[in-house]
């Protein structure tokens, strides 16, 4: 059995501008490496198109905040950098997969560890498996008073890293790998 901590992951969160397909506003990403979760990075970016009203209630980025942000190309080179990584973690993944390979082009995602997927496995006859009730049920958003907050990236990256090493706990790398048998869907709502 291959231990959980001989991979190396970056663990990420994109917030998005409420456009379907939508478009980045805020993308942040935070290392695990030797099971040791790193300092976060994050990149608040000027999205193609205005963001929508609702997706500014949710996670209170206004387009006054993104009218002098760089576009996604200036800031490429040192995202690609940052998700150099084993592994991808993410919270209902598909969603920031799907944002990133639309604004990375030809990037390659490396193998993608869903901890909502995983979550609903390791943690059955859970009531909701929404990233904010698991963070409340194990205490991960200890320390992140005052800027983070819930629904910005730099704060659900880290509690979603947070989770993830919850999750990993004793486990092995296979154990992780393994497939959940029947289908479900997700109660996490699609990017905004």
């Amino acid at each position: 059995m291959t231990h959980w901590t001989t991979l190396d992951y970056v663990v990420v969160d994109v917030e998005g501008n409420g456009q379907q397909p939508p478009d980045l506003v805020e993308l942040a990403a935070v290392p695990i490496v030797g099971g040791i979760i790193g300092e976060p990075k994050s990149w608040l970016v000027k999205p193609d198109l205005p963001i929508a009203h609702f997706a500014q209630r949710i996670h209170g980025i206004s387009n006054a905040q993104v009218v002098d942000a760089p576009v996604f190309a200036y800031v490429e080179a040192d995202v690609l950098k940052a998700l150099d990584a084993s592994a991808l973690v993410a919270h209902n993944a598909h969603v920031d997969v799907g944002v990133l390979q639309r604004k990375l082009g030809d990037w390659e995602c490396p193998e993608v560890f869903d901890t909502l997927k995983l979550a609903r496995r390791l943690l059955p006859d859970r009531k909701t498996y929404k990233l904010g009730s698991l963070v409340e049920e194990f205490d991960l958003g200890h320390g992140l008073e005052g800027e983070d907050q819930p629904h910005r990236a730099t704060y659900d990256a880290v509690v979603t890293a947070r989770l993830f090493v919850h999750l990993a706990g004793r486990r092995s790398l296979e154990e992780l790998r393994d497939q959940p048998t029947g289908g479900s869907s997700d109660d996490e709502p699609a990017l905004f």
